[in-house]
């Protein structure tokens, strides 16, 4: 497996003073993803939660629903010339009963660290029918108890401690249960590790839950919460339009900027308790 952290030296500046110095920092490494023999995605992340992180990007794609459309997850041999595991390449096999993924998921598609959906040309393209009604979920959450979400997220990042340079995401019940937290160097890796970790314990739809990422709230990680039946999901900076949009479309409760008691609440305000409106 690589690691999740590794050791780089480098100059220290502080005023007048230089030295040199190991620093840790968080890894990041190429990762392929195959249905079957055939090459689907190419994803750089954290090394780590490998089979979450496919399983749970299946998951966004529409591909998998639950864990029986999976019949085996396992590494594959890597390029090297001696033929040793890199550890990169990870293999799903699909349950026969599973349709491939559509040619349309065949795009030469490179999925960066930061990007996530890079390949997809428009929100139609990307509207992919979710198998979950979140809009039927009768989820609620006060609050105060969105309130603290963010710091029982940070008080997880155990290799943000030791890097500061890793996204987050965490699945909380209602009552502030951390029910799954997931590190990456790319926000949208930590959400589908999250995911694929409910898939691997048959925990889909993801009904009464709320999805807290370190970061903005960008189309698709409100695109792969939808996919995975999660009804409301929250993030300590902004959201963009289209994340606004499909929230709405779907029924979610959005909220960005949550820091201690204030928040924006985007979509679905209707499912925050404890929240009083002073009027325009």
């Amino acid at each position: 497996m690589g690691r999740v952290t590794v050791r780089r030296p480098v100059l220290r500046v502080r005023d007048d003073a230089r030295s040199r110095r190991p620093d840790t920092l968080a890894a990041e490494e190429p990762m392929e993803i195959r249905i079957g023999a055939r090459p689907l995605a190419i994803t750089m992340r954290t090394p780590g939660h490998d089979f979450d992180l496919a399983l749970g990007f299946l998951v966004g794609e529409g591909v998998v629903h639950s864990a029986e459309d999976v019949v085996a997850l396992r590494y594959c041999a890597g390029a090297t010339d001696d033929g040793t595991n890199t550890y990169n390449v990870v293999e799903v096999v699909l349950d026969p009963s599973v349709p491939p993924p559509a040619a349309s998921l065949e795009r030469s598609f490179y999925t960066s660290s930061s990007c996530g959906l890079c390949g997809k040309a428009s929100l139609d393209a990307v509207r992919t029918a979710s198998a979950y009604s979140v809009a039927d979920d009768p989820f609620h959450i006060s609050a105060r108890q969105l309130a603290v979400l963010p710091d029982r997220l940070r008080a997880a990042q155990t290799v943000f401690d030791a890097t500061g340079g890793l996204h987050a995401a965490g699945l909380f019940t209602a009552d502030g249960e951390l029910l799954a937290v997931r590190e990456d160097v790319g926000r949208h890796n930590a959400v589908d590790k999250v995911i694929g970790d409910a898939v691997r314990n048959r925990a889909l739809p993801l009904t009464g839950t709320v999805l807290m990422v370190s970061g903005r709230a960008s189309f698709e990680l409100v695109q792969k919460a939808v996919m995975a039946g999660i009804p409301a999901l929250a993030a300590v900076s902004a959201p963009s339009s289209l994340a606004v949009d499909l929230a709405e479309e779907a029924g979610m409760l959005l909220v960005g900027f949550l820091r201690g008691t204030s928040m924006n609440v985007y979509s679905g305000s209707h499912r925050l308790d404890g929240a009083k409106n002073s009027g325009d």
